[in-house]
């Protein structure tokens, strides 16, 4: 059996749905039920003889339940950046200024970094020397425009690691403190992860240090409460992706101690929407050891009803002691985890445990944490029973999708459906959503891959047609190539 890939808009899609499938699913589960169909079968059969865009339609359509390492400044895809950074009446009124120019000039206010990107506000405190190496974003030239997204996301071969940590926080700069505009950033995120059939969202957001159009500080429930109205509002609620948010520490910050206390006492007032806090950061920084929270999280534990806690540990190519350390302090999520497959026995500590680790194959493969995707061990870890998802970490930047991920998932390690199902599951199972909301999630997602199934099954799975990133064309470039099928 061939998979028919019906192309449709996305409101015939839900119209569809909500109306010919409503009364057709229970007789086609049933017929499908009696017969000799095995998704299992038809998927292994399917990889065979797909070709890369059959292949990527359907993992596109498929449902996905969660994802969990999500850093939702890194999320922005740079058009957005671009489009919400140059118009105030979008971005909460707020006007922006870029570095076009490194002319030298005496002044301890400057910046060597090209398209580093400040607010009107800190632009009129400079010297007139330096405030003529900015422009203001929306006057930027075609090419400008195009330097300053191409500045943001890795977007040549040469460019890695360094440049991934070292400037592209550094470039968005005082854009991340407008609440206003990352909440936006937040929604286009929302509205292509449903295109993506995604149905949970858990996202990095940071509050305290937010800025109004005047330069004055936001009160972080002041902050806070521009995201919560947002994911209130129809828009929001249209896309029908359910949203919790993890408060990040960047660990080897000096003073990280006294900011863990103060995150901790701002999610104990907030768990209706804050599920957990994330310390994230260089494995590279040792001012970022996990062995260096152990006293403050005691004290802290003494004090609050426990906080779950997700750590980035493991993002490393050479062995340590991080991610051993890190269970230590009581983290429920290990981010990256590479290299665990080096300490046997952690290893044999997280399989079939309540541990996860979050895989993000594009992220590791592009800041040059493996060479290539055979030395990956997420095979390893999903093959010997350690509990794993795939995310995205930082698509914005990458120019990725969750469905490159699986993409690369199959192609690479040839999952077979069980498999997918398995990181499906864990991505719902091993979030932190509040149990009851957990298990409505959990039902919703087996019930939806219940249908897809039955779609699957009658030859009717509809589906749009994607829009490629830049990733996914350069690594499987007949994808993009043209219509072919």
């Amino acid at each position: 059996m061939r998979l028919r890939l019906t192309i449709l808009p996305f409101y015939l899609v839900l119209f569809i749905s909500l109306t010919s499938l409503a009364y057709k699913s229970v007789a086609a589960s049933n017929a499908v039920a009696d017969s000799s169909f095995s998704m299992s079968l038809w998927f292994e059969n399917f990889k065979k003889t797909a070709t890369p865009r059959q292949m990527y339609q359907f993992l596109q359509a498929m449902p996905k339940g969660g994802e969990l390492h999500h850093h939702l400044s890194g999320s922005g895809f740079s058009e957005w950046w671009y489009e919400l950074g140059a118009d105030p009446t979008q971005n909460g009124g707020y006007t922006y200024y870029t570095q076009v120019s490194d002319r030298k000039c005496q002044s301890d206010k400057q910046s060597a970094l090209r398209f580093h990107t400040i607010s009107e506000t800190t632009w009129m405190t400079l010297p007139d020397c330096l405030q003529q190496n900015y422009t203001e974003l929306a006057l930027l030239n075609e090419n400008q425009k195009q330097d300053f997204m191409d500045s943001i996301r890795l977007h040549t071969p040469s460019e890695g690691r360094e440049e991934f940590f070292s400037t592209h926080w550094q470039r968005l700069n005082e854009l991340t403190a407008n609440p206003i505009l990352v909440s936006k950033i937040l929604l286009r995120n929302m509205q292509e992860y449903q295109k993506e059939n995604l149905q949970y969202l858990e996202t990095q957001v940071n509050v305290r240090y937010a800025k109004k159009p005047d330069g004055s500080p936001y009160d972080p429930d002041e902050a806070l409460a521009v995201y919560t109205d947002m994911l209130a509002s129809k828009e929001a609620q249209a896309t029908q992706v359910t949203v919790r948010l993890q408060y990040a520490l960047v660990r080897f910050l000096p003073n990280a101690e006294a900011q863990l206390e103060w995150i901790y006492s701002f999610v104990d007032k907030h768990r209706d929407i804050y599920v957990g806090i994330n310390l994230v950061g260089r494995e590279d920084d040792k001012n970022g050891h996990p062995k260096r929270f152990a006293s403050t999280l005691r004290t802290l534990r003494a004090h609050y009803p426990k906080i779950l806690l997700a750590f980035h540990a493991g993002e490393s190519e050479t062995a340590d002691s991080n991610v051993r350390d890190t269970l230590l302090l009581g983290a429920e999520r290990i981010g990256h985890g590479l290299n665990t497959i080096f300490d046997p026995d952690t290893l044999l500590l997280m399989r079939n445990s309540h541990y996860l680790i979050e895989i993000n194959l594009i992220s590791n493969l592009l800041l040059d944490y493996v060479p290539n995707y055979e030395s990956h061990p997420f095979p390893e870890y999903l093959r010997t029973g350690i509990p794993t998802a795939l995310s995205t970490d930082d698509r914005g930047m990458f120019d990725s999708t969750l469905t490159d991920e699986f993409y690369i998932a199959v192609t690479e390690f040839n999952l077979s459906w069980e498999e997918l199902l398995t990181l499906g599951t864990n991505s719902l199972q091993y979030s932190f959503l509040q149990p009851d909301v957990k298990a409505q999630q959990l039902a919703l997602y087996h019930q939806r891959m219940r249908d897809f199934e039955t779609q699957v099954a009658l030859d009717t799975v509809p589906t749009q047609t994607p829009a490629f990133r830049a990733f996914i064309c350069k690594f499987e470039s007949e994808l993009c190539s043209g219509d072919k099928e």
